[in-house]
């Protein structure tokens, strides 16, 4: 745990995607995310956490459903949504805050 609270202390935004191998619109969001990374190139770094795999994450932040979307910056959280969100939503978030 202790590499992911270094990750997301990071004066780069941090959009956390805590998914599922078994989650349906998890699947629908993985290639939403690589158009993200893809638009927003160095300004934000975009991680992928199994729920499944990494328990302790997904009760700290108290994930009760997946995909559940988190933008951290310098170890807050700045911003958090579940379910599938449009590639532009997501891209004028990180801007923001980038």
């Amino acid at each position: 745990m202790s590499k992911f609270q270094e990750l997301i202390n990071s004066s780069k935004p941090v959009l956390v995607d805590f998914s599922a191998e078994w989650c349906g619109p998890c699947k629908m969001l993985a290639p939403i995310l690589k158009q993200v990374a893809g638009d927003i190139g160095e300004k934000a770094t975009i991680v992928k956490i199994d729920v499944d795999k990494n328990p302790q994450a997904a009760a700290h932040y108290q994930i009760r459903g997946v995909p559940t979307l988190i933008l951290f910056k310098e170890g807050k959280q700045l911003w958090r949504q579940s379910g599938v969100v449009p590639k532009q939503t997501l891209v004028q978030i990180i801007n923001q805050h980038a």
